[in-house]
């Protein structure tokens, strides 16, 4: 068996600074490895939150079913009580109508609603317009100033 004597570390080769193209080239590395990472934490938040509005819309959901039966047996409770003086068709009657009053308030509501909602649409094509005008006067403006200096 040979033994190899160990051999001594190699110096290092002397170091230059790195040119403009290599600066130029990492910068280009770090901004697509930040904008990769933050693109990644965006999903992973992204889906913790999807799980967590499941759950919670599930329970609301429950909580309207069982909110709804108890409507249905207060609005028996309120025919029978109005029954007591009046025919329990008059009873039912009347509340009924006082049903559809409330609904139809609510859809006027929400009518007015949308119709503001839909005035307020985000034009995101103009805004990005405008950005791209922006950034084109100001390469523009930093070209100018390059060539005076």
């Amino acid at each position: 068996m040979t033994q190899q004597t160990p051999q001594p570390p190699a110096e290092p080769a002397p170091t230059r600074p790195p040119t403009i193209g290599e600066l130029i080239a990492r910068i280009s590395e770090n901004v697509s490895a930040l904008v990769k990472g933050e693109i990644d934490l965006a999903k992973a938040k992204g889906r913790r939150m999807v799980a967590t509005m499941g759950v919670g819309a599930g329970l609301l959901g429950a909580a309207g079913l069982v909110a709804l039966y108890g409507l249905g047996f207060l609005l028996g409770a309120a025919s029978e009580a109005l029954a007591l003086v009046l025919p329990l068709w008059a009873a039912k009657l009347i509340v009924a109508l006082v049903l559809f009053l409330v609904a139809a308030v609510a859809a006027y509501l929400g009518k007015r609603k949308l119709d503001a909602a839909r005035a307020d649409v985000p034009t995101p094509d103009k805004n990005l317009k405008e950005d791209v005008a922006m950034l084109k006067a100001a390469a523009s403006s930093g070209l100018q100033k390059g060539a005076e200096q």
